[in-house]
């Protein structure tokens, strides 16, 4: 099996995003499955565009797109995409997003594919703080786990995709005031739940 898993670049003014850098430090391989990894620009649409090129070049047989979510404790693997997006803070193209419906004729909303409680069960195993999440926001990592939903029902009807997030790291947590988890951490937690997600 080939899984595709991609983190976002830095946004909103942080120098590193844990995102790809969870993703940069995960083996080429796992449990026999080829891991395949590429950082996406935190931009809407762009987002999509790269993603969705690399889906056609490569082929995975699942998707596992991977976000920051500053404030949370744990690793979140998300339940629904929803096709709304809104939001204050600009992309990194320097436009915020038209508030609104990503897809014109998409549903209203796209679970997932992936075993996100056996996800959560193996991380937590593992040691690793890990919950189930039923919101994405409404911002590009959202906006991304839509899209890639939004293709696999309209051209990759095989493939099976999901979302996850991770915290902040401790740089970024001011001094211990905001919730953190160390890289190494984070790394082991998404190894555990691709294990999962392959073998399910």
């Amino acid at each position: 099996m080939k899984i595709l898993v991609t983190g976002f670049d830095p946004f909103g003014g942080e120098k590193i995003n844990p995102a790809i850098e969870a993703v940069k430090r995960l083996p080429d391989e796992i449990d026999g499955n080829q891991i395949v990894k590429l950082e996406v620009p935190t931009i809407f649409y762009q987002s999509t565009k790269v993603v969705k090129e690399k889906i056609i070049a490569e082929k995975p047989d699942m998707v596992i797109n991977v976000g920051q979510a500053g404030g949370r404790a744990a690793i979140t693997p998300e339940r629904i995409a929803i096709n709304f997006q809104a939001g204050s803070t600009p992309d990194n193209s320097g436009k915020g997003p038209k508030e609104g419906k990503i897809e014109s004729d998409g549903a209203d909303g796209y679970f997932t594919q992936l075993p996100i409680k056996k996800m959560v069960t193996a991380m937590r195993k593992a040691g690793i703080p890990a919950e189930v999440s039923n919101s994405a926001g409404t911002y590009v990592c959202n906006h991304l786990f839509y899209e890639v939903q939004y293709m696999r029902v309209h051209d990759f009807p095989k493939l099976k995709a999901g979302f996850v997030h991770i915290p902040f790291l401790p740089s970024q947590a001011k001094n211990g005031r905001r919730p953190s988890m160390n890289l190494d951490d984070m790394v082991k937690g998404l190894t555990a739940s691709i294990k999962v997600a392959v073998a399910d």
